[in-house]
């Protein structure tokens, strides 16, 4: 099981060490684990210039799966646009193939008053986002900022092909089956022929899943509904530009967006998985982020690209274990738990383990 670390920017390097904590004690107990290290995002620039060096996409080509931390910070945004970190992200998951995006946005019982809404109205909450991830306006082509008329103008392209679209409903159906059968999927149809074909595709795929229930959203319903009434979802499934709006506001329905975990996989199944929240550069190097998000990512990395079911579970339970035990990162403290830092955090999850 050959895993590529790239600890990234800001906290990464700090919530991966954690997470290579868990890692080892799996090896310990019997699992064929290896790891090995490389530079993405701002840390790669520093050191090479580029975001991400061809000996980091090498490795991560011949690694099974990639942990990743997180990548960015305010001291490369200055940087002109190609050796800006973030597009060490876009092309690592565009030069793997990764398509289909993961986020899970659960709400654990312990956390339920740390949501900024009523705790009847996300209580047991669990929606799966499926994003579709190397397509849309993020990589269509023509793009650009350029003089017409005497205007300076910026331009993007939204784009996707049919067989695009089928391969990642197919993604959200087979996710759909394994759990409550029920699939929506978001597009602006009503203004965007792009997204006319996308609902077009999604509906021809559900022909071949007649036991799973499909509707279909605009993104502006959908952005409210996920605040009106969030448990109405099981699996959402969308393009890129939705999808990462869509996750990140249901992310935050669960309290902080420093548990939640992602998986980004190809046709294959292998992937790279990584924290849904970015980098923090405000609090990099003071031990006060959250762990668990990335812990949480490499129990998805052994259910989805190594099926280690069991081992999954054991971290996830470890996870509710800490959190019953009244420990808390500051991002999902309340009075009446325990703050800790970033270590203490994961010797918990350890022992737990």
């Amino acid at each position: 099981m050959k895993i590529c670390v790239l600890r990234g920017d800001g906290i990464g390097p700090e919530i991966t060490a954690e997470a290579l904590r868990v890692l080892e004690a799996l090896r310990s107990d019997g699992l064929p684990i290896e790891t090995e290290q490389a530079l993405i995002g701002g840390s790669a620039v520093d050191a090479s210039g580029v975001p991400l060096p061809e000996t980091t996409l090498t490795l991560a080509r011949e690694a099974d799966a990639v942990l990743l931390g997180a990548v960015g910070g305010p001291q490369w945004d200055g940087l002109p646009r190609d050796q800006r970190p973030e597009r060490g992200l876009l092309g690592i998951r565009k030069s793997l193939e990764l398509f289909a995006n993961l986020r899970p946005a659960i709400l654990y019982p312990e956390l339920a008053n740390a949501s900024t809404l009523k705790p009847e109205i996300v209580a047991g909450l669990d929606i799966m986002i499926v994003r579709e991830l190397t397509g849309d306006i993020y990589f269509g082509q023509p793009r650009g900022i350029e003089q017409r008329d005497g205007q300076t103008v910026g331009y993007n392209t939204m784009i996707y092909s049919e067989a695009e679209i089928r391969r990642i409903a197919k993604v959200s159906f087979e996710i759909a089956m394994k759990r409550n059968r029920r699939l929506c999927s978001v597009d602006k149809m009503n203004v965007l022929e792009c997204t006319q074909l996308w609902r077009d595709v999604v509906s021809d795929v559900a022909k071949a899943y007649p036991d799973v229930e499909l509707s279909h959203m605009l993104v502006d319903n959908a952005a409210m509904q996920l605040v009106r009434n969030p448990k109405q979802f099981d699996v959402m499934v969308t393009g890129n530009m939705f999808g990462d709006i869509l996750s990140d506001e249901a992310s935050m329905l669960t309290g902080s967006i420093g548990m939640l975990p992602s998986a980004s996989l190809d046709a294959a199944d292998k992937g790279m998985y990584e924290p849904s929240h970015g980098s923090a550069p405000d609090i990099a190097g003071k031990g006060l982020a959250n762990p668990l998000a990335t812990i949480l990512s490499v129990a998805m990395m052994l259910r989805y690209t190594f099926a280690q079911e069991e081992a999954a579970l054991r971290i996830e339970g470890a996870v509710k274990q800490v959190l019953a035990d009244g420990l808390r990162t500051a991002d999902i403290y309340e009075e009446g738990t325990t703050k800790v830092g970033t270590a203490a955090i994961g010797d918990a999850v350890l022992a737990a383990l």
